[in-house]
């Protein structure tokens, strides 16, 4: 897919690895929207990207509705769900606050639903579309404390099976990301702390190049599933 002038649409696209994926697209020409809950942190990264924001909490369905509607209103079709919104829990198994576990579902695994259901439904008419699911390493194996988390993004993985096998037939590409550690602000947005920045360790700017490269690739084919690694980490 040639990026130029696409309508490329990314969840929790007003930091960290969604904004990375949005400013390279914008690099690309595409006409990017982003999404998120925070309006101010929305409004804020739209400027500077020259975005199109829309506030959207993507396990509201009546916002993920909303969302569409009002793409179609602006633009008339869409290219690109870039499903990225998320975020952690970690806690070890006795321990396990059921309201946390419902929330991180909600929002990394129906919302991560939800927004591709619409996006599903316009891409069958159009005969054409991408969805890239941004899940984790953390969904290929599981580890201690993250019973939540993990769980999501192994539910994403199954998921991304599920689209690819209904919509390969419309012209549908389903990609599934695992990153492996990523230095934005999902640590401290977990309660894990902030940690201090590693020049061995991978930045947003390398999953939005792994993202765009993949929806550069020829429409007559694409990668199911990439990986990304940091190469030496210390």
């Amino acid at each position: 897919m040639v990026l130029k002038d696409k309508v490329i649409l990314v969840t929790g696209g007003s930091s960290g690895i969604g904004y990375s994926i949005a400013e390279m697209a914008k690099n690309k020409e595409a006409k990017v929207i982003i999404a998120a809950r925070n309006r101010e942190k929305l409004d804020k990264a739209a400027k500077e990207l020259s975005a199109f924001p829309i506030v959207c909490d993507v396990g509201n369905e009546k916002h993920v509705t909303e969302c569409y509607n009002t793409i179609m209103k602006e633009f008339g079709r869409i290219d690109a769900l870039i499903n990225n919104a998320g975020f952690g829990y970690f806690s070890m198994l006795d321990d396990l606050d059921k309201t946390k576990f419902e929330e991180v579902f909600n929002t990394n695994v129906v919302g991560a639903a939800l927004m591709a259901k619409y996006a599903a439904r316009i891409f069958k008419k159009q005969n054409y579309g991408n969805i890239v699911n941004i899940s984790s390493t953390a969904g290929t194996k599981g580890y201690a404390g993250g019973t939540a988390y993990s769980a999501t993004k192994f539910a994403l993985k199954a998921m991304s099976e599920c689209w690819r096998a209904e919509l390969r037939e419309h012209n549908v590409r389903v990609i599934h990301v695992n990153p492996s550690e990523v230095q934005t602000d999902f640590f401290v947005n977990s309660g894990r702390g902030k940690r201090e920045f590693n020049p061995t360790k991978l930045i947003g700017e390398d999953i939005a190049h792994s993202v765009i490269s993949a929806l550069e690739m020829n429409d007559r084919g694409f990668i199911t599933e990439l990986t990304v690694f940091a190469t030496n980490p210390k």
